[in-house]
């Protein structure tokens, strides 16, 4: 079986079931299945997949790129006889687009968004002898109306489009949970004061009991603290300070206790609700983050803080948008801190609560990002704006993530540089994300066409080959000053959209670089190329000799990560395999702790 840890690390109770691997598969391109009740137990599905694969993955055991607008998806469940004695929740992390899930042919609720997670509670179908469980999936190839980011709706992956990823990609599992149970807590930090307070959810079932509170840091306790409970929603304050722990410096900053990517100090935390016995337990963790701007820059934990992100598109060539294992997040991670990183934008895709968990354990900024629908309608501005909603709710309390970017250049908003409606959508998208999230800093549109923003964001791949100095000059001049990058037309757009300007936010370039060059048998483009492994680290560092002459920019994002199919413009190969000795890259990248920054 594929993917075998637990799937939600924030928020962990020891007792689940995994249900990936094996199930019954089939294709329904006649859409024939719910007038055939293929939900019924007894209707036997052709293929085989392994779960959360999708079909058109190589790992998925079926590996068809191929238009199949419709799948199913069937397995039996066993259920643990000491789970019946507890409520039934069925988990999905993300399934592509809309489903429908059955138990015995019951139609148990369906859901639509393909990035986020969804559950139902199955405890009435539990005490029957055969439980069969089936779902519908549709996912409209040629939708474009659907948030599908970077998955194309031609048959055929080009240029900067990838291959679909269609039906359940990410862990279903069942968890038995109690009658009062903790159904969510949400973390919100004060770096200066050190005082995290939490907002409790709670069932009704929960009130007149108590519930356990026990912090830790560094294997010390620093709080515990029993409450009775009576309210099902409520909040409570913890200073962390006063404790004696935080009476010398760990790190020589008065903010040592915080989380950075250099020392990405967490708080370890479990909750308990009892009467007599322990009904509900939830192992959990928090960082003390703070991110804000200030007169043209970020700053982290009130520190200035520059940001050096590599552009993280979050594919693996055998599991498409699936990562192979937990490792894989992992090893992402750890080879771009080797290469001087400090941080990835996530790009066109909301990443598993994996690589989140392992961004906060191990010190790396995260620029979390929703895919893009391709056009504009009140359908898209709908669909768009509900996975936002299900987005924050997921990733709340994740320290990694400091930014959230909800649109990128102009992608479902075509004509925003002068459509009021396109513009208002942006402006819509910012204010309802801010309303929900106050502790990260929103990108309106990153690249270009901008309208309200904390971060100037632009995309400017015009650096030119080696050997084009006038072109070279012409960038190195565009990025140069704050004059030069606002004024710049990046792909013949403006930095901000008609009627909005430049209001002292960070200027930061969020995209850039690409030097394609190829490794082994890969061929395919890059914004510039490279022939040998000494022209793309001196590449490299040519074109980061222009970034940091700069004297208005605060941070870069470099494109990118890794090859992805057609484009050999990574860092590493699509297999992870790095294209040049890593500190190479790292000599470069540290460069920009030297620099002083001018605004």
């Amino acid at each position: 079986m594929y993917r075998t840890e637990y799937p939600r690390p924030q928020f962990e109770r020891a007792d689940w079931i995994n249900l990936n691997g094996q199930w019954a598969f089939a294709f329904d391109d006649d859409d024939r299945g719910m007038r055939e009740n293929w939900q019924q137990p007894a209707y036997q599905l052709p293929l085989t997949i392994e779960v959360p694969f999708a079909y058109q993955t190589e790992k998925s055991g079926i590996h068809d790129p191929s238009f199949h607008d419709v799948v199913w998806y069937k397995r039996q469940l066993e259920i643990p006889q000491s789970f019946l004695e507890k409520r039934l929740i069925l988990h999905f992390g993300a399934v592509d687009y809309r489903c429908q899930v059955f138990i015995n042919e019951q139609l148990v609720g369906s859901h639509e968004g393909g990035e986020t997670p969804f559950e139902f509670d199955i405890t009435r179908y539990a005490q029957e002898k055969e439980l069969w469980l089936t779902v519908r999936v549709e996912d409209p190839s040629q939708d474009e109306t659907i948030p599908r980011g970077k998955q194309f709706w031609r048959e055929e992956s080009d240029s900067i489009w990838y291959t679909r990823t269609t039906g359940i990609w990410q862990t279903v599992w069942i968890e038995p949970v109690a009658e009062s149970r903790i159904e969510e807590v949400k973390y919100h930090t004060d770096v200066q004061e050190a005082k995290v307070t939490m907002e409790f959810f709670v069932t009704p079932q929960s009130l007149g009991k108590h519930l356990e509170i026990l912090i830790n840091f560094k294997g010390k306790k620093l709080v515990e603290e029993t409450i009775l409970l009576t309210e099902s929603h409520f909040d409570r304050g913890f200073s962390l300070y006063k404790n004696n722990i935080f009476a010398h410096n760990f790190h020589g900053s008065r903010y040592g206790w915080s989380w950075t990517p250099e020392h990405p100090n967490l708080f370890e935390v479990s909750f308990a609700i009892v009467e007599e016995t322990t009904l509900d337990k939830v192992d959990s963790y928090f960082g003390l983050r703070d991110i804000h701007t200030e007169k043209g820059m970020v700053y982290l934990n009130n520190q200035p803080y520059y940001q050096k992100l590599v552009l993280d598109q979050g594919y693996w060539e055998d599991g498409l948008l699936t990562a192979p294992d937990d490792e894989a997040f992992k090893r992402d991670i750890i080879l771009a801190k080797e290469m001087g990183f400090n941080g990835c934008r996530k790009h066109q895709k909301v990443e598993d609560p994996r690589f989140l968990y392992w961004a906060d354990h191990l010190g790396f900024l995260v620029w979390g990002e929703c895919s893009s629908a391709p056009s504009f309608s009140e359908t898209a501005i709908q669909r768009l704006t509900q996975e936002w909603f299900e987005i924050i709710k997921r990733d709340y309390n994740h320290p990694s993530i400091i930014t959230w970017v909800p649109l990128n250049e102009s992608w479902g908003v075509p004509d925003i540089r002068n459509n009021k409606q396109q513009q208002a959508h942006s402006l819509a998208l910012y204010h309802t994300i801010h309303s929900l999230d106050t502790s990260r800093l929103v990108i309106s549109n990153d690249g270009w066409e901008m309208t309200e923003t904390d971060i100037c964001a632009i995309h400017n791949y015009a650096h030119g080959q080696a050997d084009e100095q006038e072109k070279y000059q012409q960038f190195k001049e565009a990025i140069g000053t704050k004059e030069g990058l606002l004024d710049s037309m990046s792909a013949n757009r403006f930095i901000y959209a008609n009627g909005f300007s430049h209001q002292d936010a960070p200027i930061l370039l969020t995209e850039f670089g690409g030097v394609g060059f190829e490794v082994g048998k890969e061929e395919g483009w890059g914004y510039t190329s490279a022939e040998t492994e000494e022209e793309f680290i001196a590449d490299y560092g040519r074109i980061m000799a222009a970034v940091y002459a700069s004297k208005a920019l605060h941070g870069y994002c470099y494109t990118q990560l890794t090859d992805v199919e057609q484009e050999i413009n990574g860092l590493l190969t699509y297999d992870r395999k790095a294209k040049c000795p890593l500190e190479e890259i790292k000599k470069i990248n540290d460069q920009a702790d030297q620099l002083t920054i001018k605004n």
